[in-house]
């Protein structure tokens, strides 16, 4: 039985003919033109990658009522024009935790990025670095934080925790993440027992990853990613596995991914443990954002996973007022789940967000191009806030909000 093997920065350099040989050049900034927004990246990324690997991070859980009802949000929030204004001097720029942002986004942890693209998650970080936007790993990734670290140096790095059973795992990791220089923790609290996702059982997608009898064929139809990410990856590191899974107890047991059990004890450990920016990350009620604040936490993050947990969860921007009426200026409002166009961000700021993350969105594009290829969804995003901000008369990111927006009267 092959031991899993994770991606390290440190180790040593394969043989000469082995990844390097197999690896294909990534593609261009010229050639990422051709993809005109985000759902042409996504369409490339499903021709490009096995089912089983495309479903796992496209799709949502049970009847993906909740997946669909993340872009139905946003696309039923109306703007309203703004005419007789000078807006030719535009900027996206924005600010969190004193530090300045190129746009108000940041990118979100999505798990398992290294199978989308070959050392995907290094690629992510580069990308963010250079496009000037925090770069969130998440704690399941293929590679390790001090690999993530060492390759978006100077770049603004966040860390996704799930808080495991064995807590001292856990916290042995944020002891990890802040010797290597990351500066905002994000503790991710809406996955208290594991989500249906009846799809990877169907496709045989497992974590170590193995080219079982159902996935043998679904490989074999998408060579591009068979020779330009799983080669590579096998042959330089052995089979894709998670970096920082939870080790096994001393029965051989593999300890669950779930925090069941997670309190706000828990949280209150944290928050001594990390002294920076902290996060709480998967919040719909008022009263939970408000306990947040009371613990002394930086910001939360409204968020339904992106329709991978509980189905039939309200979406981010329907709650979003209340929660922010509810803390105020206490701390930052941030929201996920369903960023596809550069309005969707403006249409957040004008509901009270500070930030968005986007985790699917960049993913396509690292699947489509690697490091390139999640530069230029970062690109088209900022050109569509842009452009919608030239619309609703928005100079400034501080300019953006209610009077762009149009709601029914109740």
């Amino acid at each position: 039985m092959n031991k899993p093997v994770v991606i390290d920065s440190t180790a040593a350099t394969p043989a000469p003919g082995a990844a390097a040989a197999i690896a294909r050049p990534p593609p261009s900034a010229e050639y990422m033109q051709r993809y005109q927004n985000i759902e042409e990246l996504r369409q490339a990324a499903r021709r490009r990658l096995p089912k089983g690997v495309f479903e796992y991070f496209d799709r949502g859980t049970m009847d993906e009522l909740s997946l669909r009802d993340n872009r139905t949000g946003f696309q039923t929030v109306k703007l309203r024009n703004k005419v007789c204004i000078d807006v030719t001097k535009r900027s996206t720029e924005a600010t969190i935790f004193g530090k300045p942002l190129s746009m108000p986004l940041a990118v979100g942890p999505t798990g398992a990025a290294g199978v989308c693209w070959f050392e995907g998650e290094l690629a992510l970080a580069r990308a963010a670095a250079r496009f000037g936007v925090p770069f969130t790993l998440a704690v399941l990734s293929l590679s390790t934080i001090e690999a993530v670290a060492a390759a978006g140096q100077g770049a603004r790095q966040w860390f996704q925790l799930y808080v495991w059973p064995e807590r001292e795992q856990s916290y042995a990791l944020v002891r990890r993440a802040k010797d290597a220089g990351f500066e905002t923790l994000i503790v991710t609290v809406d996955t208290q027992v594991s989500p249906v996702r009846e799809y990877n059982r169907r496709n045989g997608f497992t974590m170590p990853f193995f080219i079982n009898g159902r996935a043998v064929w679904d490989v074999m139809l998408h060579p591009r990613w068979a020779i330009g990410t799983f080669a590579p990856h096998y042959f330089k590191y052995g089979m894709p596995a998670l970096a920082h899974r939870p080790k096994p107890t001393k029965g051989g047991e593999r300890p669950s991914l779930s925090g069941g059990d997670v309190t706000w004890e828990d949280i209150k450990r944290l928050r001594d443990l990390w002294k920076g920016p902290m996060i709480l990350k998967g919040l719909h009620r008022p009263e939970d954002a408000a306990r947040a604040a009371a613990e002394g936490l930086d910001a939360i993050v409204i968020s339904n996973h992106g329709g991978r947990n509980l189905d039939t969860a309200v979406n981010s921007l329907d709650v979003l007022p209340e929660i922010k009426a509810e803390v105020g200026d206490k701390m930052k409002v941030i929201v996920d789940s369903g960023i596809r166009r550069g309005g969707d961000i403006l249409k957040a700021r004008a509901l009270g967000a500070d930030l968005v993350l986007t985790g699917r969105a960049t993913l396509y594009g690292t699947c489509v191009g690697g490091e390139e290829g999640a530069y230029h969804a970062l690109n088209l995003l900022r050109n569509e806030l842009e452009t919608d901000m030239g619309f609703t008369g928005c100079c400034t990111n501080d300019e953006i909000g209610p009077q762009v927006l149009w709601q029914p009267k109740k």
